[in-house]
């Protein structure tokens, strides 16, 4: 046997498989050998006379010698696929450069064996270009939030289009963005201007706050203040009224006891030894509270001084009863005249 002739033993051998967009591992075909042990995972494809035949299921299986081919092998099993690098131009024509990887699996093995000639490069040029148009719909800043949602937006469109070769995308994540250095610059600039932002506003907002509080403080000190100054207030007022009241009632009552002891026999005799007293010790204060001093003429009768006192005394109380014998008269006269008023 020549060197490069394949055994039949060699089935499961893989051999390495160039395709334009990438290099992938595939398994060789394996020979008709009447008895096949399929291994899980996997669907082999059979023609019989060059048409489709059937499709075997892992484990034992029977083919006719000539007449029925293996024709592909296709894993069931997930197959990743890195998807090279590539240039794309956002919607505010910034070019990027981005790469990803491509998750997907074989439904349909009779799809993907006659419904496009190489299902797996067929699916990284569709997810390629499904890439450069969903990053065309966003803009710079959109494309670096919004990486789940551009993800998924691939993964859907990817899928409408495989479903007639019998591949399902599971899912497709991107690895890489790179953007030009002087956009990079800018990028960093403005979030170095957005952080500088961020800490002006918050250094306002704790001074705002902190005015706020100060100025809250000295509402409440005030008005603290000014219930206070207001409670002195009412109690000093309650205490100067009770002050008065009772001043009033002690003078009352002492008028009260003076008027009784002056209609008591001798009462005017000690009405005169009192205006004696107060006459003298008033004398006895002037020199004490000023330098000015008003006497009277008659400075030294102390005799006339109280006979005058008394006299003016002895006039009031003769004016009294006549002033109240009056005030009744008059309130007589506007009661008759009430009840002889016409009704």
């Amino acid at each position: 046997m020549e060197i490069g002739e394949m055994k039949p033993t060699d089935r499961t051998v893989p051999r390495l498989w160039v395709t334009p967009a990438q290099q992938r591992w595939a398994s060789t075909l394996p020979m008709n050998t009447v008895v096949l042990f399929v291994p899980q995972q996997e669907a082999w494809v059979v023609e019989r006379m060059g048409r489709f035949h059937r499709i075997l299921e892992p484990g034992l299986n029977f083919l006719i010698p000539i007449l029925d081919r293996i024709r592909f092998v296709q894993s069931l099993k997930e197959i990743v696929i890195d998807v090279p690098e590539q240039s794309a131009v956002s919607l505010d024509n910034v070019t990027l450069q981005i790469d990803g990887v491509l998750y997907l699996r074989i439904l349909d093995p009779f799809k993907a064996s006659y419904g496009v000639e190489d299902p797996e490069y067929a699916v990284t040029q569709l997810a390629q270009t499904t890439m450069r148009s969903e990053l065309g719909k966003l803009t710079l800043d959109k494309v670096f939030r919004e990486r789940e949602s551009l993800n998924s937006n691939i993964v859907h469109s990817i899928n409408q289009a495989s479903d007639e070769w019998g591949i399902r995308c599971l899912r497709y994540e991107i690895k890489d963005i790179h953007v030009p250095p002087r956009v990079k610059e800018s990028m960093q600039m403005q979030v170095e201007a957005e952080r500088k932002k961020r800490a002006t506003v918050l250094e306002s907002e704790g001074t705002r706050e902190a005015a706020i509080n100060v100025a809250e403080g000295s509402k409440q000190a005030q008005i603290l203040a000014s219930e206070g100054q207001k409670a002195e207030q009412i109690n000093k007022a309650a205490g100067e009224a009770q002050a008065v009241l009772a001043k009033a009632e002690a003078k009352a009552k002492a008028i009260r006891m003076l008027s009784e002891a002056l209609t008591e026999q001798n009462g005017s005799a000690a009405a005169s030894l009192s205006v004696a007293e107060q006459y003298v010790s008033a004398f006895s204060n002037l020199a004490k509270e000023s330098n000015t001093i008003l006497l009277p003429s008659n400075t030294g009768d102390i005799s006339g001084m109280v006979t005058q006192a008394m006299t003016i005394y002895n006039t009031l109380a003769k004016t009294s009863p006549k002033v109240e014998a009056e005030v009744a008269k008059d309130k007589s006269e506007e009661l008759v005249n009430q009840s002889t008023a016409p009704q």
